[in-house]
């Protein structure tokens, strides 16, 4: 498995008590398949892809990506973790305004370290896969709001990560883009073989993705379609 959650526990204060964001929840996702996370606001959802992204640590239970348990490493060995398997798709894309699109995906590249004229080459990989091999001169202020979830998915495959972690990316879209969307990640997903979570409130676009989990109050449960495995208690 590229992403094992087991037995996660996520509390957070709330006055006096404690409030259970993720109540002993187990996820396993392997490489080249698509999970989407459902369920209402405030059920969790959230926390579960922050956990998962090593951006939280649990009070309880283990994360493992890659095949490397993240208990116990460093901020900066997190920080690299990140950087070099995980990919990560906010729901806003968070593009740099003076960047082309091209330029998005090569700093993605030069901060791993890559030579510039390698990290083109992937950079106009990716914008193809994505459809915008023909806007890779455009700046963000050019795109519409789907090419501009386009760069971003491109960008967070940049640097070849085992585990893809995609948060509403439909939310600020109209029923057809959002459809392109899912249907691209999904694609890409079994394409660049990776290890993808999808947090959505949509369920609209679903019927492309290999398993649905739903949350509900912190607890996890699957409804459907097989090729991985996740379990709440």
């Amino acid at each position: 498995m590229s992403l094992n959650l087991t037995d996660v526990t996520l509390t957070y204060a709330d006055g006096d008590d404690r409030l259970t964001a993720l109540d002993r929840v187990g996820l396993d996702v392997p490489r080249g398949c698509l999970t989407a996370v459902v369920g209402p606001s405030g059920s969790g959802k959230s926390s579960l892809l922050a956990v998962a992204a090593t951006l939280i640590t649990p009070d309880a239970g283990t994360v493992t990506v890659d095949g490397i348990p993240t208990t116990g490493l460093s901020r900066g060995e997190l920080t690299a973790l990140r950087r070099d398997r995980i990919g990560i798709v906010f729901q806003q894309p968070n593009l740099l305004p003076s960047l082309t699109a091209v330029e998005q995906l090569q700093v993605m590249a030069q901060i791993d370290g890559r030579k510039p004229r390698t990290a083109r080459g992937r950079a106009m990989e990716l914008l193809d896969a994505v459809g915008l091999a023909g806007q890779a001169g455009r700046r963000p202020h050019q795109l519409s709001g789907g090419q501009r979830q386009r760069v971003a998915l491109a960008r967070a495959l940049m640097n070849e990560p085992t585990v893809l972690l995609v948060d509403e990316p439909t939310s600020a879209l109209d029923h057809e883009r959002g459809a392109a969307v899912i249907d691209l990640i999904t694609r890409l997903t079994h394409q660049q073989a990776s290890a993808t979570v999808l947090v959505t409130h949509d369920r609209t676009h679903l019927t492309a993705v290999d398993r649905v989990a739903e949350v509900h109050d912190g607890r996890l449960s699957l409804s459907g379609r097989s090729g991985l495995s996740a379990s709440a208690h």
